[in-house]
C-alpha cells in the first residue's frame, strides 16, 4: 500500500484502488463479525455510549478508592487460593496489605473504609489446609 498519495491522482481515485488492492488481496476476508448485524444498532440512541464503551472495553475504574481496594482484596483473593508457592502467597498479601494502608491513610471521597490489613499468617494458615487433598 503506498504511504502518499500519487501526484496527479484524485483523492477518490486513490481510495478506491487501495480498497480494491485489498479486497483483491484478501484483506477483507474472514474479519471479526462479517455478515452479521452491528452490535447495539437497534438500542437507543445514548450520546455517552463511546465511554461507555471505552470503561467497558478497558476496564476502567470509576470507583472511590475504599471501594476498589474492596474489588481488589476480593478479586487478588481469589487468585491466592489458586497459588502453589507460599512464598508468592505471602508477597501477594502483603502487597495488598500495602494498598489497604495506603487507601485507609489518603481515602477521602467516597464511603469511608472498612478494611484493616489482612491476617498474614492465618490466610496461609488458610491456603496451606486447601492445598491438602482431603
Amino acid at each position: 500500500m503506498t504511504e502518499q498519495k500519487p501526484p496527479g491522482t484524485s483523492w477518490e481515485s486513490w481510495i478506491e484502488q487501495q480498497i480494491r488492492e485489498a479486497r483483491e488481496a484478501g484483506l477483507f476476508d474472514n474479519l471479526p463479525g462479517a455478515g452479521k448485524p452491528l452490535p447495539s444498532l437497534t438500542d437507543e440512541y445514548d450520546p455517552l455510549w463511546w465511554v461507555k464503551q471505552l470503561v467497558q472495553r478497558e476496564q476502567i475504574s470509576v470507583l472511590p478508592p475504599s471501594l476498589e481496594v474492596l474489588r481488589k482484596v476480593e478479586s487478588e483473593m481469589a487468585a491466592i487460593w489458586q497459588l502453589a508457592d507460599e512464598a508468592k502467597v505471602r508477597s501477594r498479601i502483603l502487597a495488598l496489605n500495602r494498598e489497604i494502608v495506603k487507601v485507609n491513610a489518603r481515602a477521602t471521597e467516597g464511603p469511608p473504609t472498612r478494611l484493616g490489613p489482612l491476617d498474614v499468617e492465618a490466610i496461609v494458615a488458610d491456603w496451606r489446609a486447601r492445598r491438602k487433598p482431603g
